[in-house]
């Protein structure tokens, strides 16, 4: 026969777990999964990544399945330009997307001769010679990789199609209390440019900051359960990297 205690006492440590689980996810730190290449180099699909949650404090959109409980932001912290960050999009305040922030409330972005400018100032980049194969979906695509070097001195890699498809752009002007994203992939990145499906970012639909890489496995070699081709799926070199 079954201990009626014993049960009880089983229901009772698996509820405390789970809110232990619960406001560690909601307020502490969360996992995120990269599904898609947009920030190649930088991020690629199959890394798993922490995402720090109290980094610019807490909305709605820091619980689980967004509940409309409250509105604002609490404890709210301004994020960096060239912070990668976890948001809900606009176009449904729902699917999380991670990109690189690059455009502040108030500042103007545009894109001239396939060159970034913020406030009519041009972002410096330098060519890498490194070679390495960057995805657009399964796609390999052929790409200048460069080193921004953005105004408050943040530094990161990006890529840019060999033909530079996308060149000029309408000028971008920020509103208040938003922000304005990119993909570190910018022809291969559906973000802020795109103001039908993302547009600017209100500071309430901020998720939080990506931290580091804790694990990353390459899909197109097989299932991690596939454990005699680990050799050749986990990506040990990226495990515990720190996210620039």
């Amino acid at each position: 026969m079954f201990d009626k205690k014993i049960i009880i006492e089983n229901i009772k440590t698996l509820f405390y777990a789970l809110i232990i689980a619960l406001i560690i996810r909601s307020f502490l730190i969360q996992p995120f999964y990269i599904p898609s290449s947009s920030m190649e180099p930088n991020l690629l699909v199959g890394d798993r990544l922490f995402v720090t949650k109290y980094s610019y404090g807490y909305s709605k959109h820091s619980l689980p399945f967004s509940p409309p409980i409250f509105k604002g932001r609490f404890f709210f912290k301004n994020p960096q330009r060239g912070d990668v960050i976890v948001f809900k999009t606009p176009a449904d305040n729902r699917t999380d997307y991670v990109k690189r922030l690059i455009g502040l409330p108030g500042d103007k972005i545009q894109f001239i001769d396939s060159n970034l400018y913020i406030n009519n100032s041009e972002i410096l980049k330098s060519k890498i010679l490194i070679k390495k194969n960057i995805f657009c979906g399964k796609k390999i695509i052929d790409v200048f990789q460069f080193q921004e070097l953005l105004p408050d001195g943040k530094k990161y890699n990006t890529v840019y199609l060999k033909n530079f498809t996308y060149q000029n752009s309408d000028e971008f002007i920020v509103p208040e209390n938003h922000y304005f994203f990119l993909g570190d992939n910018r022809d291969c990145s559906k973000d802020s440019r795109f103001l039908s499906s993302v547009g600017y970012v209100h500071k309430d639909n901020l998720v939080g900051k990506a931290q580091f890489i804790f694990f990353s496995s390459d899909k197109s070699v097989g299932s991690i359960f596939y454990f005699w081709k680990w050799n050749e799926s986990l990506r040990l070199e990226r495990f515990f990297k720190k996210i620039k």
